[in-house]
């Protein structure tokens, strides 16, 4: 089973962070408003950058990670992955 640490863009702008191991099912999960509180409130997301781990720890280590970046540095990940 495949891990991804995950950034969303929500509809106010800001970036959310996290892991799961069905990015598709958690997209829309936090679309339907049933993934996290922070979310639920600013809908519509939309997924800007995913990456896949081998396990839950080495995504929940990168998941610490890309929360410590700053805002530029994390719109930076959303950029390089579109571009690729």
């Amino acid at each position: 089973m495949s891990w991804h640490c995950y950034l969303l863009e929500c509809a106010d702008g800001t970036l959310y962070t996290g892991i799961t191991n069905d990015l598709e099912k958690r997209l829309d999960a936090h679309n339907g408003g049933s993934a996290s509180k922070y979310t639920r409130s600013r809908l519509p997301v939309r997924l800007v950058y995913a990456e896949p781990h081998a396990d839950r720890a080495a995504a929940s280590r990168r998941e610490a990670a890309v929360k410590k970046l700053s805002r530029t540095a994390k719109l930076a990940l959303a950029a390089e992955s579109a571009n690729s």
